[in-house]
């Protein structure tokens, strides 16, 4: 884990920050929780009703929060700007190198191997299978939203090879996609519940994993044979909207990278590009191993515990992937210089959310909201892990942002984190994500998205789309309180 973020992450669980600390507020409970109830409200009518971006709204919301809480006005957006650039400094780094490898991964046509090789050695009726495979092992590095304009055009090409319902291998696909994006670390929402409730990221990816898998399965493959039934939709005919395929190999082309991105390039192999998405997992995951087992003082145990910190990981695998998707695949100095700079640009939305989350989560700690929720949670009898999922749901589906949803629970759970045991802590972050992707419906992006890529109605796509991340949610829910009854 980032050793800064967390010890930032738990210590403001328990103490506001010394910026903040003079600007802490003594309201009464009732009025500390009309403060949450009005910042959270802002946040959510600037969001919907007014279509404001998430970044302002997160601003303004955590201005009234902290004015209804009795923080003078000059010491308004002290929390604010503190939690911003701490949750910069520790997740937004890691954003950036992940932005890195994904953009040279597509780029060099990685990912279309990866997806190419796994489709040409798998039977026509593993092929949902399949679809799913393929989107957790490309999901990884990869931003959901990234993910989907990639995979899609694999899953129409797939249905039209078929000749079958493309809901049948596009729910694998998707629940794929989304899983990875709300449960497992580098992705942004993850990576923010982390630092904000100072959560190990080793454990945290090692359980993401766990609890991924089966509910991909679920959520999946298995899912999408009653889907089908629900809602018939005719094989495609053409390859979104272009009869020849439009996209680089295979039958009828492969995942769609533009064709100029590997133009006089050689493509990766398979192992090599398989190695540069799970090398960053492999660290991390040994780093957790060696704490685990106590073995932090052997001379194997201090490189690993050095290779795994997030930082080093992702900043290592960046390198890697410079060369292995690009100098050994014939680009150029300047060409990797460029591509490296052109991986920024979509992100720079992302790391602002993010950063104005961060803000909004240590106006809700230092403020003393965050403890009156905490313990009127506690009080209520209601255990962490279903409290951290119900909020972050609630958040989700008032708002459509997974994001936001993740950002806001983690900041009204961080007092509850703090005494969590290293597992537990771990497991909320993993119920809060589980929680940020519950019903996607019409406020959320992702529905419209999938809407006009399969050119269902909105009524299918509430059937499909809204019902399969419903139960992804639910089951990966289940899933880590299961997990949370054994460790």
């Amino acid at each position: 884990m980032l050793h800064t973020a967390h010890l930032l992450a738990q210590g403001a669980a328990v103490t506001a920050l010394p910026h903040a600390a003079d600007a802490a507020p003594t309201a009464s409970t009732p009025q500390l929780v009309v403060a949450a109830v009005a910042g959270i409200a802002v946040i959510v009518t600037l969001i919907v009703w007014l279509k404001m971006h998430p970044f302002l709204a997160l601003v303004l919301g955590s201005g009234v929060l902290a004015a209804v809480a009795g923080i003078g006005l000059t010491d308004t957006f002290t929390s604010f700007t503190t939690g911003l650039g701490t949750t910069v400094a520790g997740v937004g780094v890691l954003i950036a190198l992940g932005a890195i490898i994904g953009k040279l991964l597509i780029d060099s046509g990685g990912a279309d191997r990866i997806v190419d090789t796994i489709l040409d050695r798998t039977p026509a009726k593993r092929l949902p299978w399949a679809m799913a495979l393929i989107a957790f092992v490309v999901g990884i590095p990869l931003f959901f939203e990234v993910g989907v304009v990639l995979l899609i055009p694999v899953v129409i090409i797939v249905a039209r090879r078929m000749r079958a319902n493309p809901v049948l291998v596009g729910i694998p696909a998707l629940a794929g996609l989304s899983a990875l994006h709300g449960l497992v670390p580098p992705h942004p929402g993850p990576l923010l519940a982390i630092d904000a409730l100072g959560a190990d990221l080793g454990l945290t990816l090692g359980f993401g994993l766990l609890v991924a898998v089966p509910t991909v399965i679920l959520a999946g493959p298995l899912l999408a044979i009653p889907l089908t039934r629900w809602v018939r939709l005719e094989p495609p005919a053409t390859v979104l909207g272009m009869s020849g395929g439009g996209a680089s190999n295979g039958a009828d082309g492969g995942s769609g990278t533009s064709p100029n991105a590997t133009a006089g390039l050689r493509k990766p192999s398979f192992g090599m590009s398989v190695l540069v998405v799970l090398l960053p997992v492999l660290l991390m995951l040994a780093r957790s191993v060696v704490e685990i087992t106590g073995t932090e003082g052997t001379a194997y145990g201090t490189v690993l515990e050095f290779l795994g910190e997030p930082l080093v990981a992702l900043l290592l695998t960046a390198l890697f992937a410079l060369v292995a998707f690009g100098t050994a695949v014939g680009r150029t100095r300047q060409q990797l210089g460029d591509l490296v700079g052109s991986s920024f640009a979509p992100i720079a939305g992302i790391l602002l959310i993010v950063g104005a989350g961060g803000g909004f989560k240590q106006t809700l700690v230092d403020s003393g909201v965050g403890d009156v929720i905490a313990s009127g949670i506690a009080d209520a009898g209601i255990t962490p892990l279903l409290a951290g999922w119900l909020v972050a749901a609630l958040i989700r589906v008032a708002t459509g942002s997974a994001t936001v949803a993740t950002i806001t629970a983690a900041g009204i759970m961080a007092p509850l984190a703090a005494g969590l045991e290293p597992a537990q802590a771990a497991l909320l972050v993993l119920a809060v994500g589980a929680g940020s992707v519950f019903l996607s419906h019409v406020n959320d992006a992702g529905f419209w998205l999938v809407k006009e890529y399969f050119g269902m109605t909105v009524g299918q796509t509430f059937k499909t789309w809204s019902l399969m991340e419903s139960v992804l949610s639910v089951v990966a829910l289940v899933v880590v309180l299961v997990l949370g009854a054994f460790v």
